[in-house]
């Protein structure tokens, strides 16, 4: 019996210590719901154009106001991405318990565009997959922005291991390629 939770203890470190996707990576493909029940692959989303991935904070026990910032300047320049043929995806990470009734209570306020999602990471199993779990009281996940090309290569990245200097929607739209005149 101590083999078997010695080995099962061996197996949570290694996917809790999963490392970071990194740039001219391929990140690892996942499914995940959005509050209303659909399902979001990101490999289907990568084949259509370029994905914005978005990690937030999700509920580390209150509603995160630089999330709430940074989806909000996402939002006010949904043009800018729609022009790109990029797809936003906003992953929304915590405890499986109430998770879905704190997303619908994140998006009050908040109109998401046709090409924007919010999806639950309940449980952390995306977080820990990508290596962005924030393991520390009241914390859930490092806010993480990837840009994703339609190869499915990541060609932009920024983990931020504290609250604040999120990703902008200016820098995303900096680091886009631009269409051919």
């Amino acid at each position: 019996m101590k083999i078997l939770a010695a080995y099962i203890f061996a197996l949570f470190a290694t996917i809790s210590a999963a490392a970071a996707p990194g740039i001219g990576e391929r990140p690892p493909d996942f499914k995940l719901l959005t509050p209303e029940g659909r399902v979001v692959q990101l490999s289907a989303l990568m084949e259509k154009g370029p994905v914005v991935l978005v990690v937030l904070r999700g509920y580390p026990g209150y509603q995160c106001p630089y999330c709430n910032r940074q989806v909000q300047d996402f939002i006010a320049n949904a043009q800018h991405f729609s022009e790109s043929g990029a797809h936003v995806i906003l992953v929304y990470p915590g405890p499986p318990q109430d998770l879905n009734a704190r997303a619908a209570e994140f998006l009050v306020g908040k109109q998401l565009p046709a090409d924007f999602d919010l999806v639950l990471d309940p449980g952390y199993t995306f977080t820990n997959q990508y290596g962005l779990r924030w393991n520390a009281p009241s914390e859930t996940a490092y806010p993480s922005t990837f840009l994703i090309d339609k190869s499915g290569l990541i060609f932009f990245m920024k983990i931020v291991k504290e609250h604040g200097a999120r990703t902008t929607a200016a820098e995303l739209i900096d680091a886009m390629p631009k269409p051919r005149k």
